[in-house]
């Protein structure tokens, strides 16, 4: 992997612009990829929040999850920002000390170079989109040290996939990641997990109005079930049984009670129904189905220890980073046992902190800021 265009030298273009949430993008040139593609020009959208200091050392580096994108936190006219419980002024990461970047991973629709964007014809690149891995978008991301100024981050952080590609920068970028949080993710997508993602990934290919992945122009917007099915099998691993099971049961909506007919009309509906539908309908509104083809399959693919001598061997040698790993107590996606075999790699002394939520792995986006606040302040000193 590598980019044409060399990132700047630390020090020598100060992080300049709006530091208040307002998306920034930097064009990186070509890209080689990790298995062999190329992309030919890049772009990278990124946010930031707080000042850099002069020495660039206060620098966090924060990844979203697989739907997630660069807004992380609240910007100046808004409260929306995803992780805004623990990014803000005066927040565990204090905005007000720590210098936020969150950049838009490589292959998604949230601003960075993905499907949806124009290729050298002009045309979106669609199918033509070249598969692409954690590690191409770890090093998209490297480009911004250079650009901002900074030698190292103080920390990488991140959740779910974003967790994985934190692990991933500090295996790849370990003289330019000091501390690095990992929370509810695991060193290698496992068989179960692969094989949840690749049910998800068929769902939007045997849409008929997939295309192929060349369905951009379409007037009834392209496979919209295809991708609203595909939420809905990933909300079920993102929630736990006994979550459902306490806030829907086998409640009806509204005043009909579901007999099991399978006339859906005749037997009424079930509010967990009403719920995944919810769920898919907002997804569907803000995301491309390209996109999620095209992150769900990197994240299939993650293994800290390819071409490393294996997972223990890859953690084994990051003896310079401090580290912080959590795992949610109910999280059937990744499983608590994914993060002790992960801190157990790691050099002695890494153990992990947990999250207790009976929600199941979106624990680390509802809890993290509360439950994790001491170990977090201690990781960030």
């Amino acid at each position: 992997m590598s980019i044409d265009a060399e990132p700047v030298a630390a020090g020598t273009t100060q992080a300049s612009g709006p530091a208040d949430g307002t998306p920034r993008s930097l064009d990186l040139g070509a890209l080689e990829l990790e298995t062999g593609g190329r992309l030919p020009e890049v772009r990278l959208t990124f946010q930031t929040w707080g000042r850099l200091e002069a020495d660039g050392g206060n620098a966090v580096l924060v990844l979203h999850a697989l739907t997630g994108d660069a807004h992380v936190a609240d910007g100046p006219e808004d409260s929306d920002g995803w992780w805004r419980d623990l990014v803000g002024p005066g927040k565990v990461i204090d905005t007000d000390r720590f210098f936020v970047v969150a950049p838009a991973a490589l292959g998604g629709c949230a601003g960075s170079t993905g499907p949806a964007t124009p290729a050298p014809d002009g045309e979106p690149w669609g199918s033509r989109f070249p598969f692409v891995t954690l590690r191409d978008m770890a090093a998209t991301e490297f480009a911004l040290l250079g650009h901002l100024g900074i030698d190292a981050w103080h920390t990488v952080i991140g959740g779910s996939m974003g967790g994985a590609r934190a692990l991933e920068w500090a295996a790849t970028y370990p003289a330019h990641v000091r501390r690095c949080a990992v929370l509810a993710s695991c060193a290698a997508s496992t068989a179960e997990q692969i094989a949840l993602s690749q049910m998800q990934v068929e769902a939007i290919r045997l849409d008929p109005a997939f295309e192929g992945g060349d369905y951009y122009g379409r007037a009834d917007g392209g496979p919209i079930r295809g991708l609203g099915l595909a939420r809905r099998l990933a909300h079920l691993s993102y929630r736990s049984e006994a979550e459902l099971g306490q806030r829907f049961g086998r409640d009806p909506q509204g005043s009909e009670q579901p007999l099991g007919s399978a006339d859906r009309e005749r037997r009424g509906r079930y509010a967990v129904e009403s719920y995944l539908d919810h769920q898919a309908a907002k997804l569907v509104g803000r995301f491309d189905a390209n996109a999620y083809l095209t992150i769900t399959e990197a994240l299939m693919s993650h293994d800290v220890g390819r071409g490393r001598g294996g997972i223990e061997a890859a953690l084994g040698a990051l003896e310079g980073i401090e580290f912080l790993i959590a795992a949610v107590d109910s999280d059937r996606l990744y499983l608590p046992e994914q993060s002790e075999a992960m801190a157990a790699a790691l050099p002695p002394g890494v153990s992990v902190d947990y999250i207790r939520s009976p929600i199941g792995h979106d624990g680390f986006l509802t809890s993290a800021a509360t439950q994790l606040e001491p170990p977090l302040r201690r990781l960030l000193g």
